[in-house]
């Protein structure tokens, strides 16, 4: 027997079809395409206006429980699932989340999917695609330099150099950027203050790209952030700084939505990419819009489990958008459920149906969370070699009593082959009688929204605000921002905001410790626990095993 491929070695082995090809699936005239070599394009504002009209077609979310260390797949399945649709003779298409550099060459790896299903070209999409975030970076960074310009210029808007927020920002993770001082040096060389830096997806700029219908919308957005406060507490904008036009004309190309094409030439459109635990987690609404407006079945994920990225794709994105899914996917992995019952990483492999039972409570909760919104859901469980007949009986036997339908996905190794049972019951699924609703009205207070989100999403009793976070919740509201949605950010390993309770914790206490508005992105975000904006390199990062040789094939990307 060979050895098992990785999965980059899978991705450069493939064949990949012109990219004006796999647009034709999608009734995309070859005009309609900017390509960036053979594989890769940007859907044009013409080909997005003319279909902007069009019926939309059926909307699938795939969300997954709580990430662990043994991995759920939850890119992987959902890249299977449109290519099992294709199979079954289907338009179908994919829109994804573009891959940030920070866990690329963090601890994470790249977000591309696995095995056979890829999207393709996998080491483009993973590093620096079609400049989408280094376009972001720097808009974000030109406000930045206005702001300090301005200060440094006479400070006529009498900014408060003590209540700047608008932090800097870069797509590596670098811990020592959290915390930085500015300014130091001669006279002309600025006001020294204290600076911060989160990492790209982490910047209000991705929220506001990733949430924006057209650029119309999008520079009204730009305008609306707020970067600080001046000296009697008024909230200073980057319209005001006169940023804004700048700051589109970077994004100009940006905007525009990025075809692909995963392993089996099924079309995958791949836009944005907010991080899930510090930010909304979803990929563009121009995307999904367009996949919606040019195929029959749009597959779409949201980072990270139902209690993170699915909440906020239903509160947040699909509130602004006007959208929501008609079926809805839940991805589990046997191995991560045994990690929910106290099952060690080192011993997953081996059968426990016993902590297998003791960890589904995980799985219920999430399958709770999404019913809650009255979204028909099926249980998709990404099959491991190390999966036994008896666990696989177990989980469905769990599932079968609250009638939630269990399938088998065999997608890393089979790629749509793996997956053509699922996608029958998505199908299924989808034409039933959906009741969509949000989980809150957008008159409810902040607070209270928090409240609710910690209660009834994350099982919390109560929810405990820094005397900090009461002030901030007051000042925003006072602001006029009482309606917006609220954004958590938490850890996304556990339910609670501690990352080691893992399983289904009840009746915790939820702590908030700051609570800011993103104006230009239309929604408030409260922070929980020790959640980082600017993550940290491991003690190994993945950047230690990427490696790119004389004839130009990248090693190492996973």
């Amino acid at each position: 027997m060979g050895s098992v491929k990785s999965d980059i070695e899978i991705a450069q082995e493939a064949v990949l079809e012109p990219i004006t090809k796999v647009a034709s699936k999608l009734d995309i005239t070859d005009d309609e395409v900017e390509q960036y070599g053979k594989y890769k394009a940007k859907i044009s504002d013409d080909c997005l206006k003319r279909i902007a009209n069009n019926k939309p077609g059926k909307l699938i979310l795939v969300t997954a429980i709580n990430p662990t260390p043994a991995g759920e797949g939850k890119t992987t399945v959902s890249i299977g699932l449109a290519q099992g649709f294709n199979r079954l003779g289907k338009k179908a298409c994919l829109a994804l989340r573009e891959p940030s550099l920070g866990p690329c060459f963090g601890v994470k790896g790249g977000a591309a999917g696995g095995g056979y299903s890829q999207v393709l070209p996998m080491e483009d999409i993973n590093l620096h695609f079609t400049g989408d975030f280094h376009a972001i970076t720097a808009a974000n960074n030109l406000l930045a330099a206005i702001i300090d310009n301005h200060i440094q210029q006479g400070n006529e808007l009498r900014i408060d150099t003590r209540q700047i927020l608008w932090k800097r920002c870069m797509d590596v993770n670098d811990r020592t950027l959290r915390n930085v001082v500015v300014g130091l040096g001669a006279k002309g060389d600025g006001f020294v203050r204290e600076d911060h830096f989160v990492i790209t997806v982490a910047s209000e700029i991705m929220a506001i790209f990733c949430l924006a219908t057209d650029m119309a919308d999008l520079k009204k957005r730009l305008a609306s952030i707020i970067v600080a406060y001046d000296l009697d507490g008024n909230p200073v904008t980057a319209g005001q700084l006169k940023a804004v036009g700048a700051m589109a004309a970077l994004l100009k190309d940006a905007i525009r939505p990025n075809l692909v094409q995963t392993l089996e030439h099924t079309p995958a459109i791949v836009h944005g990419g907010p991080f899930a635990n510090i930010a909304h987690g979803c990929n563009s609404v121009i995307a999904t819009k367009a996949a919606m407006k040019l195929a029959d079945y749009t597959i779409t994920e949201a980072g990270f489990g139902a209690d993170l990225g699915a909440e906020k794709f239903l509160d947040i994105k699909c509130r602004k958008a006007g959208i929501h899914p008609d079926a809805v996917v839940i991805v589990a992995t046997i191995r991560a459920l045994k990690y929910n019952g106290g099952v060690a990483k080192a011993d997953l492999c081996t059968e426990n149906v016993k902590a297998l039972e003791e960890g589904a409570c995980n799985l219920l909760k999430h399958v709770e969370n999404i019913q809650s919104y009255g979204l028909p859901v099926c249980v998709a469980i990404n099959r491991f070699t190390s999966d036994t007949e008896a666990e696989i009986d177990c989980l469905k036997s769990i599932l079968a009593k609250i009638n939630v339908p269990v399938v088998l996905a065999e997608v890393w190794a089979k790629g749509g082959a793996g997956a053509t049972e699922l996608a029958e019951k998505v199908m299924e699924l989808a034409e039933e009688k959906s009741e969509f609703r949000l989980l809150y009205p957008d008159e409810m207070g902040i607070a209270e929204k928090i409240e609710t989100i910690a209660k009834k999403i994350y099982g919390a009793g109560n929810v405990e605000f820094t005397d900090a976070a009461k002030k901030q919740i007051a000042k925003i509201e006072s602001l006029g921002f009482r309606d917006l949605p609220v954004c958590m950010a938490k850890t996304q390993y556990s339910l609670t905001d501690d990352q080691k309770k893992l399983g289904r914790p009840e009746g915790f206490t939820f702590h908030i410790r700051e609570v800011y508005v993103s104006a230009g992105a239309g929604f408030v975000v409260a922070l929980s626990g020790t959640i980082m904006t600017m993550p940290g390199l491991p003690a190994s990062p993945a950047a230690y095993n990427i490696d790119v040789n004389d004839e130009g094939m990248i090693t190492g990307l996973f």
